[in-house]
């Protein structure tokens, strides 16, 4: 009988198959990586080999260098690969742009590490596959019944209308660099918002590759250069942290807003001095994850980095085995794609 922990199991190191002599998205240089997408905190540079989807791979190379691995895998979605005899699946996790669920299977045991996940609609990236397995390993950032995130679509919808109301002031919206940027403006363009979006420069690149991954983001401007009390009634896109430094004493005066999961949390909103906060998440709330544990009915879930004990509690109300992985290593979101420059 084989064990889950005979195939997968932590280390320090991260998630690690004795059977393959592999890691999934490990936390320090190992020889052989597979990776499920391209934030920093599961992505790092100076791995061996790294198997991932091309866009997460072009997305490290962009980030890191051309040389972030001594050697590249290719796979896509659904495409059957092996490593050592066990069997890999990468699935769409509809996280960010490349995003993956990693299906492992061997000697007819099935275990599924979804990495980062949303349920949601994203106009960005592929939709989450679910994916029927024996032993599911789950996200918990947003673990607990409080965290429901409404409609991206409506949150959007306020920053369109704030816009309308203010339009002498700029609006400036801080947005993690790597798939929530890009999100944002395909939502305003959806919404009806055709004027040039100007964003900070440490998401140029990346808005650049996801334009030619085909995710057609509209026109976009810089705002380096930009007069004092410039951008009256228009939309800035930057870095968290650039909206609360002095990049931003430029604009008229400008109207802070936030797109986070975590501004459902007044408490957080007041810290950041958040004007307009944006309940927009790349993550998975309370209702997606026990609706996915529900759909998938795996024998056991693990669960990792995150708000583990409100879900080991409605997995013991709902009769289903899981376990708590504490992984570590691992951000509740990506506060920082990109080193933040000067703009």
């Amino acid at each position: 009988m084989i064990r889950p922990e005979d195939l997968l199991h932590p280390t320090p190191a991260g998630l690690y198959c004795p059977p393959g002599d592999f890691y999934i998205d490990p936390v320090r240089p190992v020889d052989r990586a597979v990776v499920t997408h391209g934030h920093s905190d599961h992505a790092r540079a100076g791995h061996g080999a790294v198997l991932a989807t091309r866009q997460t791979l072009a997305i490290m190379a962009e980030r890191y260098g051309a040389d972030f691995t001594g050697q590249a895998q290719s796979v896509e979605y659904n495409e059957a690969t092996a490593i050592g005899g066990v069997d890999l699946r990468l699935a769409p996790a509809g996280h960010v742009l490349g995003s993956a669920q990693v299906e492992v299977r061997w000697k007819g045991l099935t275990m599924v590490v979804s990495g980062d996940y949303k349920r949601r609609r994203d106009p960005t990236c592929a939709a989450f596959e679910p994916v029927p397995c024996h032993v599911f390993i789950s996200e918990a950032t947003f673990g607990l019944p409080v965290f429901s995130h409404p409609p991206a679509e409506e949150e959007v919808g306020r920053l369109v209308r704030s816009l309308g109301q203010f339009p002498e002031r700029a609006h400036l919206v801080g947005a993690y660099a790597l798939g929530k940027a890009q999100r944002i403006i395909r939502l305003l363009r959806e919404a009806g918002w055709e004027r040039p979006i100007y964003v900070h420069g440490a998401l140029e690149r990346l808005n650049a590759l996801y334009q030619r991954e085909g995710v057609d983001l509209g026109p976009l401007a810089p705002t380096r250069d930009l007069p004092k009390n410039a951008l009256g009634g228009e939309v800035a896109i930057a870095p968290p942290s650039a909206i609360q430094d002095r990049w931003a004493r430029r604009f008229a005066d400008p109207v802070t807003a936030f797109a986070s999961g975590w501004m459902g949390v007044k408490a957080r909103a007041r810290q950041r001095g958040v004007e307009l906060p944006l309940v927009v998440s790349d993550h998975a709330d309370w209702n997606e994850l026990t609706s996915t544990f529900t759909e998938l009915k795996p024998e056991e879930i693990w669960i990792t980095h995150g708000r583990e004990e409100g879900l080991l509690r409605w997995a013991e109300i709902n009769g289903q085995k899981a376990r708590a992985l504490r992984l570590v290593g691992y951000d509740e979101e990506d506060e920082e794609a990109l080193e933040v420059r000067p703009d």
